[in-house]
C-alpha cells in the first residue's frame, strides 16, 4: 500500500471511530485510560528496548544532547505517564456540560454544550512520551487521535501504540481511536495535511522548522507555537536569593524544553550585586552567557550578544543577559524580541507585578516563579497536549478542555419565528 493510501486509510478509519468513542460514558473512558497506565507498567521493558534503539541511532546520527534527553525513555519517564494518566482520569469530563444559559424573551432557553473536536492530528518530535499524553488527553475529551511522531522516535512509539492497543481492546474499544503512523518518511506528513475531509484540526509539537513546515502545508486548522523565548526579568524590588533560584532553574533544569529561560532581563540599580553572584552560579553549571555591554563589563567571561541573540531560543546552556533601566524597558525588549510563550517577574512591588502581568501578552505569564511552570501537569490540567501561543482557540498548555468546542442547545415549548 502506498503512503498515500495508508494515510488516507487511517484518516477515514479515525472519522468512523470517532463517532463511537465521542457518546462513550466518562467511566467507559477512564478505565480504558486505567488500563494504558497498567500496560505501560506492564510493557516497560518492552517499552524501553525499542527505545534504547532510537537512541543508539540518534547518536550515530549526531543529534544534539537536547534532542536525546527528549527522545530517553527512563524509568521516571514510564512512571511520570502513568502518574499523567492517573491525572487525566481525576479531571472533570467536559463532554456534555452546559455553560453560560439564559432565557430569549419569547421563552426559548439557549446554553452551550461541550463536545468533542472529531478527529485530531498530532506531529511531534523526538519526545515519546507525547504520544501517550496525546493518546490520553484526546481519549478523555472523546476525541480520536492520528499520531505522528519523529523518525527519530520510529521503534519506542510502534511500542507504545502496541501497548495501548492492547489497552483499548480489552476495555472494548477499537483501535483506531488511537492510531500512530508507522511510516517514518516525512511524505506522511504531507498526506496527513492533506486530509480535511476527515481530521478536524493538527497539532504540531517540535523546533520551528517542523512548525512552518506544518502552517505552510497544511489544509486542516492547525493550533501551533514556533518557539519558546523565555524571560525572566529580575527588578530592582525583588528579593534577591529567591530571584537566584528562580533564574538557575529556569535556565538549568531542563534546558532543552520550550519553557527554559533564553533572557535573563536585569535592573541596572542591582546588577552590581546581582549578576557576580549569578553569573558564579551559572558558570559552576556550564551556562554560556552572552551579555550586553553592561553585562560584559560586570561579568567580563561572558561573550558580548550579538543582534540575533536576543530572539534566539538555544534549547541548550547558554543565555543571553540584558541590563536595563527599569521594568519599561524591560517589557519593551519583550515585545520585541519574546515569542508570546513565557514570561516572569521577580518583584516584591505588587504594583510593578500587576503591571507586568497586564501588558505581557503570553500564553503564561508568571511572579515570582518559574517559566518552567509553564507545563499543563504543572498547572493542574493533567498531561498537556502542548502549547499555543496563538490564540484561536487555545492560548497557553492545551489540557483536556482545550480539546473540546462547544455547540448550541436551545430548548423551544413550539416557538416560531415570526
Amino acid at each position: 500500500m502506498s503512503i498515500q493510501s495508508t494515510i488516507m486509510e487511517m484518516a477515514y478509519n479515525a472519522r468512523t471511530v470517532s463517532k463511537q468513542i465521542a457518546t462513550c460514558s466518562s467511566d467507559q473512558k477512564n478505565a480504558a485510560l486505567f488500563k494504558i497506565a497498567e500496560k505501560l507498567k506492564q510493557n516497560a521493558s518492552l517499552i524501553q528496548n525499542e527505545n534504547k534503539n532510537d537512541v543508539h541511532l540518534a547518536k550515530e546520527k549526531g543529534l544534539s544532547n537536547a534532542m536525546i534527553d527528549r527522545l530517553t525513555i527512563t524509568d521516571a519517564t514510564i512512571a511520570s505517564m502513568i502518574q499523567g494518566l492517573q491525572e487525566v482520569v481525576q479531571l472533570p469530563d467536559p463532554i456534555g456540560t452546559t455553560s453560560a444559559s439564559w432565557t430569549r424573551p419569547n421563552q426559548l432557553h439557549v446554553s452551550r454544550m461541550r463536545i468533542p473536536l472529531g478527529v485530531i492530528g498530532i506531529i511531534y518530535e523526538s519526545r515519546p512520551n507525547v504520544t501517550v499524553d496525546a493518546a490520553g488527553l484526546c481519549l478523555k475529551a472523546g476525541n480520536a487521535v492520528i499520531l505522528r511522531g519523529g523518525s527519530e522516535a520510529i521503534h519506542s512509539n510502534q511500542a507504545l501504540a502496541k501497548t495501548i492497543h492492547e489497552a483499548l481492546a480489552e476495555t472494548g474499544l477499537p483501535e483506531e481511536i488511537v492510531q500512530v503512523v508507522p511510516i517514518p518518511d516525512r511524505e506522511a506528513i504531507t498526506w496527513l495535511l492533506h486530509q480535511e475531509e476527515y481530521i478536524d484540526l493538527i497539532i504540531p509539537r517540535g523546533g520551528e522548522s517542523l512548525i512552518r513546515f506544518v502552517v505552510e502545508n497544511s489544509k486542516i486548522p492547525v493550533l501551533k507555537h514556533y518557539k519558546g523565548v523565555c524571560h525572566v526579568y529580575v527588578d530592582d524590588g525583588a528579593d534577591l536569593e529567591m530571584a537566584e533560584k528562580i533564574c538557575f532553574n529556569s535556565k538549568v533544569h531542563r534546558p532543552g524544553v520550550c519553557n527554559a529561560m533564553e533572557t535573563m532581563l536585569v535592573h541596572e540599580n542591582i546588577a552590581k550585586r546581582f549578576l557576580p553572584v549569578m553569573g558564579k552560579r551559572f558558570s559552576d553549571a556550564g551556562v554560556e552567557i552572552r551579555g550586553c555591554a553592561e553585562t560584559c563589563r560586570i561579568l567580563p567571561k561572558s561573550k558580548p550578544a550579538k543582534e540575533e541573540d536576543w530572539p534566539e531560543e538555544y534549547l541548550d546552556l547558554i543565555l543571553s543577559v540584558k541590563v536595563v533601566e527599569d521594568m519599561n524597558f524591560a517589557l519593551e525588549h519583550i515585545r520585541k524580541y519574546g515569542s508570546n510563550h513565557t514570561e516572569a517577574i521577580v518583584t516584591q512591588d505588587y504594583s510593578r507585578a500587576q503591571k507586568f502581568l497586564k501588558e505581557v501578552d503570553s500564553s503564561v505569564v508568571l511572579v515570582n516563579a518559574s517559566t518552567r511552570f509553564n507545563d499543563g501537569g504543572q498547572l493542574g490540567l493533567g498531561a498537556e497536549i502542548g502549547i499555543s501561543t496563538s490564540k484561536l482557540h487555545a492560548f497557553g498548555p492545551m489540557g483536556v478542555e482545550e480539546l473540546t468546542t462547544t455547540k448550541f442547545i436551545v430548548l423551544g415549548e413550539g416557538q416560531i419565528r415570526e
